[in-house]
């Protein structure tokens, strides 16, 4: 019997690295396409957007996880930068989705990165795999990089992950954790605002579940239970035993990160559902945002999540 073959484009990032271990853990044969020589037999030299894939190397793999896409976490967002988060985004989308096309019937399922930043600002809304885009920067970015990975064909298997921020010490609560241990935690803008989230635990098997499940199309990665950027916020000062009371204004904001960064990060509103994952059977380990929270920062540094 052929021992099962995950392919990884992102492999050295929070997500693709605990995907990697998990995968591992369980048998499954990983290889990884990096951007240098390889060190190990492991790993496939590639140059996304410079070079195409050789298609070849996809064949006979169960999937191909593309998780590359530069940080936007990291600010401010320049019109360089901007530049950056979009090809380091379209490049690899496009070059993986050419060498599927070109197998067709043979190639693995595609399960490529996006976003919930699709669904842009949407208070008052719950928003569902079968909701259209928003209008945000960020939402602007994820339409074009979902259009970039359907370049491989309607004959080739293709989900999207719509992830959610993952609420993790080196994910969106890295910048999080550093202002609460300072006494700087609170409201940014209203605070009311609807965040999505998803703990790195449930994040990789979600993945996984996709990949076993042969689920196609866009499938929201977001915890079931809605959370405000005040319950989360309030829930990591309790971790860390310090004060939730120093507001960053809306205005501040736009005016400190730049309106895009701001208002696609911070200050939108996006009750995110992951319909999908639910009714595909798919259960979560961290139901609430809280929880992820506890979890996570009980965690040892390094630790491979629960899988």
């Amino acid at each position: 019997m052929q021992r099962e073959r995950v392919i990884i484009a992102g492999a050295s990032g929070l997500i693709g690295g605990a995907l990697s271990t998990a995968l591992r853990a369980d048998g499954v044969a990983v290889e990884r396409l990096v951007r240098r020589a390889p060190r190990s037999s492991d790993e496939t030299e590639w140059r996304p957007g410079d070079a195409p894939l050789d298609p070849s190397r996809l064949r006979g793999a169960t999937a191909i996880v593309n998780l590359c896409g530069a940080s936007i976490g990291r600010l401010p967002w320049t019109p360089r930068y901007q530049r950056q988060l979009r090809d380091s985004r379209l490049g690899p989308a496009r070059t993986i989705a050419a060498a599927a096309r070109q197998l067709g019937d043979e190639a693995p399922l595609i399960v490529s990165a996006s976003a919930v930043g699709f669904y842009g600002d949407r208070p008052g809304e719950q928003l569902t795999e079968m909701s259209g885009a928003g209008t945000t920067y960020l939402a602007g970015l994820t339409v074009e990089w979902e259009r970039a990975a359907r370049e491989a064909g309607d004959t080739v298997p293709l989900a999207f992950i719509r992830t959610a921020p993952v609420l993790h010490p080196e994910g969106v609560l890295k910048p999080m954790i550093t202002l609460t241990r300072f006494g700087l935690g609170g409201p940014l803008g209203s605070g009311h605002q609807i965040w999505p989230w998803i703990s790195l635990t449930d994040e990789v098997r979600a993945i996984r579940h996709i990949i076993e499940h042969r689920l196609t199309g866009p499938v929201n990665l977001a915890g079931p239970q809605p959370a405000s950027a005040n319950e989360i916020g309030r829930a990591l000062a309790r971790e860390l035993h310090r004060p939730f009371l120093v507001p960053a204004p809306r205005w501040a904001l736009r005016l400190g990160l730049g309106r895009a960064a701001a208002d696609s990060l911070l200050l939108s509103d996006a009750n995110v559902a992951p319909t999908a994952l639910l009714a595909s059977g798919f259960t979560f380990t961290s139901e609430t945002a809280e929880d992820a929270v506890q979890r996570s920062l009980s965690e040892p540094t390094g630790a491979t999540p629960r899988a």
